[in-house]
């Protein structure tokens, strides 16, 4: 399994922009073969920083999912969002466990 975790930030007055965008981004993703889980979320203290989390059942589906159509246009939007800060981490990682 691949696991994502980072961070990204907009402008505390572009939230209400993006949101749409990253809810599309959210579920394209989500629909796609091999996406465990894939979410955003704002950080309740931190106003503008999107904390992200993504798995991905292995490395092909998340070089497929680099290579899809919402992937692309949130690519394309990045600037005009004033998306900044982008810190994102893959980690290869077993299923995990639960404590």
């Amino acid at each position: 399994m691949i696991v994502i975790i980072g961070s990204f930030r907009i402008p505390p007055s572009m939230v209400e922009v993006v949101r749409p965008v990253m809810e599309e981004m959210i579920t394209a993703s989500r629909r796609e073969e091999g996406c465990i889980e894939y979410a955003y979320a704002l950080d309740v203290i931190d106003n503008g920083l999107v904390r992200v989390c993504e798995k991905w059942r292995d490395r092909a589906a998340l070089e497929a999912h680099f290579r899809t159509a919402h992937i692309a246009e949130w690519r394309a939007q990045v600037s005009a969002l004033a998306v900044s800060e982008r810190d994102l981490v893959a980690h290869e990682t077993d299923e995990g466990f639960y404590l």
